[in-house]
């Protein structure tokens, strides 16, 4: 379950630009070379950048098997939306998509 909402938050589309990891190098580089000459306070700020950038890079070319996942959400998702009182709704609002919800057979409405 949580697997699957994951993926799907982490595959939502990005305002901007895309990072490619050549980018993202170069960032690190600039943060890099700006840390000895900051004050404090910026210094917190790109120490911050830098530790999310590099987790960005470490992640980078991770596949993720969307098909596996959904399968296995398809198998529990109905079960645990009963017994966790989710509606139709709110499935819809983080993401899932209709089609999928159908073969979960999690009604459009509680009855």
């Amino acid at each position: 379950m949580r697997r699957y909402l994951e993926a799907l938050e982490s595959s939502k589309p990005r305002r901007g630009r895309k990072r490619t990891p050549e980018s993202i190098k170069k960032r690190l580089a600039s943060i890099d070379a700006s840390l000895p000459t900051v004050d404090p306070l910026s210094r917190l700020h790109l120490i911050e950048e830098r530790q999310r950038l590099e987790s960005e890079l470490s992640h980078t070319g991770e596949t993720v098997d969307m098909a596996a996942l959904e399968k296995s959400f398809i198998k529990v998702a109905r079960v645990y939306g009963e017994r966790k009182g989710i509606s139709y709704s709110a499935w819809r609002t983080v993401g899932v998509s209709a089609s999928v919800l159908q073969q979960a057979k999690i009604p459009r409405s509680r009855s």
